[in-house]
This record gives C-alpha cells, structure tokens and sequence, in this order.
C-alpha cells in the first residue's frame, strides 16, 4: 500500500505563539490543483497565470502577515511558512511569487503610520515586492529623497502595487547607509531579465525607476530594521510588529523548498514502487534495496529540514509574541539552518531522481521542474548555506568582526 510521506509533526518546546493555522493553510492545499492545472503557462510566461493570482488573493494568501486593522490574516511566520510550502506542491514558482510578496507587504507594515495608510488606507489588498540592493541614486532633498536606479530581481514585481526597494542615504562616514523605500508602482517599470533555467514563473524581472521622490515618511534605515526598531507605531499590540527582520526574510525563502520536497517525495511515493527497476530482476522497485536507500535517504533529509524549519519559526514567533529580539546567536543559527535547510532539500531531491530514474529528467516529467526549482530557489544570496554557516560560526567562536554581516 503505497503512503503519502506528511509533513513532520514534532514540535520544538514552548510553541504556543508558532502553531500553525490550520485552517489558512488549508486554503493553499485546496488551490492546489488550480495551481498544477496553471503552472505550466506560468512557466511560459514568466509569471503566475492571472487565474492562478486571482484565486491566491480571493482567499486572502497575499496578506498573511497584514495587520488584521487592514483587513489581513496578522498569521505567524510558522503559518506563512506551511502556506507557502503548500503553495509550491503546487508549483514553485507561484510559492515564490507568494512568499516573496507576503514577505516584502510584511516589511511595509513596519513602516510609520503615515506610510502604512499610504500603502493599505486606499488598498488593503495591496502587495509589496521588494530589493535590498541599493539603487545607483539618492539624492538629498527637503524632505526626503529622489530615488533611481535598477532593481533586480524583483520577484513578485508583475503583481506588487508598491516596491520595498533598497537606497543609499546621506550618512556620517562609516554608518551603513542602507535603507529601504516605499515605491509605487506607478513609478517604476519592469525589465524583463528573468530568463532562467528554474523558478521561471515567479516573475523576478527587475523594476526600473527614473528621478521620484521618496518621502521621509516613506523610509526606513537597514540598521533598524535588523534590530527590530520599526518605524511603526505598533509594536506594543502587533506580534508581527516585532518579528526578526532578517531571519524573516530570510527564512521564508525556503518555504517553497519544503513544498517542492513534499511534492517530490508524494510523487515518488506514487510512481517507484511498482516500476520495474531496468537490468535487473526485480520486477517492483518497491523491494529493490537500492531504491528502498534512495527513499529513506531522500525522507530522513526532508524530515531534518522540516524540523529545522520549524525551530526556526518557534524560536521567531515567540520572540516575537514576547516583544522580544531573539539574540544574536539564536539569529545567526536560524541564518545557518535557512542554508542548511536548502542544502537538505537540494539533496534529497537529487538522490529522488536518481532513485526515479533518468526519465526524472525529462521535459514532461514535472520532477524534472522540481528539481529545477529547486536549484535555483538554493541559490539565492540569504539562502547559500557557506555564508550562513560563516555568519554562524564567527559568532560562536567570537570572531573580531562577527559582526560585519546581516542577522
């Protein structure tokens, strides 16, 4: 009897603020279908079909983390994760679309009053993308700033109403200048420049913006950011008001993973055992040794990432819930355990085509878009597990400048 491998269940201790809404997560699972009969399309061109975005946004899955004063779901990084991954046994590349524009709407929550009215006042549905990079200007102005440059790669970006977009301000040498501003959409264009082996349908194009002007109001400093000092008058009766900023954005770029993995391990589960295995006698795969190995590597892998992952969202949200900035080396692990946690699925996937066989690899056969999907999803700058497990390790051991990169 053939099973479906669930998603881990084991909790890490004191939960209570990171359980997951069931019922949210239940809307993903049920577009699921929607998403598989659309994924193809999206992939063609190169972003989510409308079909697929407009069913996302009819259940509310943009606004996981708005404020329940805008209408949204105020849900916890542990529910915004199990959407997300729901969402990518789907297809990939709509999880991607989903987490990054829930993610960046989150960062536009966290700015002033006077900027969040900007943003939902008008629009409660509204969705942010967003890029940390620095454009190539800020300019100093009474006021605030006027703003220009090439944003890529921003996901999401065909779907956003506003962009949460990196800029350099005018700093006393030596402080980081790194800020992020509130960009309409009607002042930038998109570029087309994602074209990719994986992840096509996401929709990462770059955002171009020429000479507007960025309101005080509508700016953030990076530095506070990270520290969770938000702008936003909040933080007193906003769990989310709180939350780690860079373990945030950071860690939702590997829900898509874990729903590809689940999607990956669902089929293989479906498929191998009664495939003949080439070459040799067994008729099932079901009793070859080898392919019993490749099943139980590929789980145990996917099983560590799902607990690592939901450490990780146990040790933001409750930290969060109690108003609190996790420390710096509980941050620095969730950093390292966010690369580990590709590394995980990157891996157990390669093992599941090589199990599958090499018709894993072709065209048809949606493992093949899995697992190319999940190569470049893998890739991503907060993702690369080397940089994760530096950032760590220096702060473990008490490097000099432990602090020199982002956590």
């Amino acid at each position: 009897m053939t099973q479906t491998l669930e998603p881990t269940s084991t909790e890490t201790a004191d939960v209570d603020a990171s359980r997951p809404n069931r019922e949210v997560i239940g809307k993903a699972t049920a577009l699921i279908p929607l998403i598989r009969q659309y994924a193809d399309q999206g992939s063609a061109d190169r972003r989510a079909a409308p079909e697929v975005m407009a069913a996302l946004e009819a259940e509310g899955l943009f606004k996981l983390f708005v404020p329940r004063r805008y209408g949204g779901y105020e849900e916890n990084l542990r529910t915004a994760m199990e959407t997300v991954a729901e969402v990518a046994k789907g297809d990939g590349s709509t999880a991607w679309a989903v987490a990054l524009l829930n993610v960046c709407t989150w960062f536009g929550t966290t700015f002033s009053q006077q900027a969040q009215d900007d943003v939902f006042g008008a629009n409660p549905d509204a969705k942010c993308c967003g890029i940390f990079t620095p454009g190539s200007k800020a300019e100093r102005v009474e006021g605030g700033y006027i703003v220009s440059g090439q944003w890529p790669y921003s996901s999401g970006s065909f779907a956003a109403d506003w962009g949460t977009l990196g800029i350099a301000l005018d700093v006393e040498e030596g402080e980081d200048p790194r800020a992020l501003a509130l960009i309409p959409k009607d002042a930038w264009t998109i570029k087309p420049t994602w074209f990719v082996a994986g992840m096509k349908g996401s929709g990462s194009d770059t955002i171009v913006v020429e000479d507007h002007f960025v309101p005080d109001h509508r700016i953030q400093r990076f530095v506070a950011m990270r520290e969770a000092d938000f702008a936003t008058p909040y933080k007193s009766t906003e769990r989310n008001s709180n939350m780690a900023f860079i373990p945030v954005a950071a860690l939702i770029l590997v829900g898509a993973q874990l729903g590809l993995a689940r999607h990956a391990m669902e089929l293989t589960l479906e498929k191998l055992p009664n495939k003949r295995v080439a070459y040799t006698r067994y008729t099932a795969a079901k009793n070859s040794p080898t392919h019993q190995l490749g099943v139980a590597a590929a789980a145990t892998k996917f099983n560590m990432a799902e607990l690592l992952m939901q450490q990780a969202t146990a040790d933001i949200d409750n930290a969060a819930a109690r108003g609190e900035l996790p420390d710096l080396i509980t941050r620095g692990r969730i950093r390292n355990n966010t690369g580990i946690i590709a590394e995980l699925v990157k891996d157990g996937i390669d093992i599941l085509m090589t199990t599958n066989g090499a018709g894993s690899f072709a065209d048809a056969n949606v493992l093949n878009q899995i697992w190319r999907d999940a190569e470049i999803a893998g890739r991503h700058a907060y993702v690369t597990p080397e940089v994760g497990k530096e950032v760590y390790g220096r702060l473990l051991i008490g490097a000099d400048d432990a602090l020199t990169m982002d956590v």
